[in-house]
């Protein structure tokens, strides 16, 4: 059986944020379009559908990782602020962007919520590792020589 740890990453997380954007509980908020991801951003993303893609990207990490809660997410989405000459410091990334993508992978039925964090349901598990086959036919087909791996 073929899971979300069989396939790329970023295959993975493309395809589940194409999945994602038929979903009618995932929706950018209003602001999405205007808001950076952290302090340590000078600009907002330039997708436009960028939303779906940290909203797949946290269904993957809370897959792999789970249970995790806001403040940890916070500390992988982090990044550096660069501050000239001075040395950079590693800053947490968005809260209210992970808190609003949590909450809509919930009212989808993907994640759950526990006393210890946050978990990928049995719906969300089904959902990842069905999108991880479909990630891993479309690469044997494009290249047929990984089946031997």
């Amino acid at each position: 059986m073929t899971t979300a740890y069989d396939v790329p990453a970023n295959d993975l997380i493309n395809k589940v944020a194409e999945k994602l954007k038929e979903n009618e509980h995932v929706n950018p908020p209003e602001w999405a379009s205007y808001v950076k991801t952290g302090v340590f951003n000078d600009l907002p993303p330039a997708e436009d559908d960028w939303w779906y893609t940290r909203c797949a990207a946290v269904l993957r990490s809370i897959y792999m990782d789970g249970p995790v809660g806001v403040e940890r997410l916070r500390s992988m989405y982090g990044g550096k602020l660069t501050r000239g000459v001075v040395p950079a410091h590693k800053l947490k990334g968005s809260g209210s962007i992970l808190r609003k993508a949590l909450q809509q992978l919930e009212n989808a039925g993907y994640v759950r919520t526990l006393k210890t964090g946050r978990v990928v349901s049995s719906q969300g598990q089904a959902f990842l590792d069905n999108v991880a086959y479909e990630v891993k036919n479309e690469l044997l087909e494009s290249r047929p020589e990984i089946a031997q791996y």
